[in-house]
């Protein structure tokens, strides 16, 4: 599997911009894991840290599932790899965990986010609210906070990778 990255184009509109950037980081972190086995994506960088590039693909599974699915459309999607035992289960790979299973959900979590999110206008307010404020959020709240969430993340699946086999990019 070849990973092809497309930065959206420079004169988009908003949304396609958004969309686009979103698409990106996610095209980032799976060129990230590229190549490797499953043993390598669940090798933690470095100890006390448990993360690993497992880790953060079945975590971003999570956070599609949470502001898509839960917060955006109000649908009631529990955890997927977190339990009342491990809240951080997300980041918790067992040697029986798969990247097939990790990337297969994590795209299944992908689709279902852009269905969501093509019913609402980026003004549109999610059904879920803040625990904090108990206010709703707009799509376009969410795709940002979504890109910011991603290209963190894709900075620690940098390290990582390169950790690994020493492979970099950007």
């Amino acid at each position: 599997m070849t990973t092809q990255r497309r930065e959206p184009a420079l004169d988009a509109d908003e949304r396609t911009m958004l969309e686009g950037w979103l698409d990106y980081h996610r095209q980032t972190l799976a060129w990230k894991c590229e190549d490797l086995t499953d043993e390598q994506l669940r090798t933690a960088s470095v100890e006390p840290s448990e993360l690993t590039l497992m880790g953060l693909v079945r975590h971003m599974a999570e956070v599609e599932r949470g502001w898509f699915r839960t917060v955006l459309a109000g649908e009631d999607a529990g955890p997927i790899y977190c339990t009342e035992e491990d809240r951080d289960g997300d980041f918790h790979p067992t040697g029986e965990d798969t990247w097939a299973e990790a990337y297969a959900t994590w795209q299944a979590e992908i689709d279902a986010a852009r269905r969501n999110a093509a019913r609402f206008a980026l003004d549109d307010l999610s059904k879920g609210r803040s625990r904090s404020t108990d206010e709703p959020f707009s799509l376009r709240w969410i795709y940002t906070h979504m890109i910011e969430e991603y290209a963190r993340h894709n900075g620690h699946a940098d390290l990582l990778r390169e950790r690994i086999d020493g492979a970099t990019g950007d």
